[in-house]
């Protein structure tokens, strides 16, 4: 299972390329597996990223903007989505991984059951 980050390289917009980094940055530093899909770069890319991107999750006008997370085919969400997760412990549940041993996740798991 690969997750995979829809990111915009040529975003003149500072927050959508802060958000990007914050992604990218958590999920290298806790060793999660992960491929850059550059949407400014490749025209595939931003389609399949718009085509894939759940009714219920598009905003109401214009298109999604990057960073959007997806595991495979599997639609994880977008940066607001990403960063509730992150402060809930309960990033890998959102991505569709299972936590690793000793994580805070994990730990959190193991007290609700």
């Amino acid at each position: 299972m690969v997750i995979k980050v829809y990111i915009a390289s040529s975003s003149g917009s500072t927050s959508i390329k802060k958000q990007q980094q914050d992604v990218m940055g958590f999920l290298a530093a806790n060793k999660i597996e992960f491929e850059e899909c550059d949407i400014a770069a490749n025209e595939e890319n931003r389609k399949w990223m718009r085509e894939n991107i759940p009714e219920d999750h598009r905003p109401a006008t214009g298109n999604p903007l990057p960073p959007q997370i997806f595991n495979e085919e599997r639609y994880c969400g977008n940066y607001e989505a990403f960063f509730d997760a992150r402060e809930d412990n309960a990033v890998y549940a959102f991505l569709g991984l299972t936590a690793p041993p000793g994580s805070k996740e994990a730990e959190a798991k193991k007290e609700q059951q």
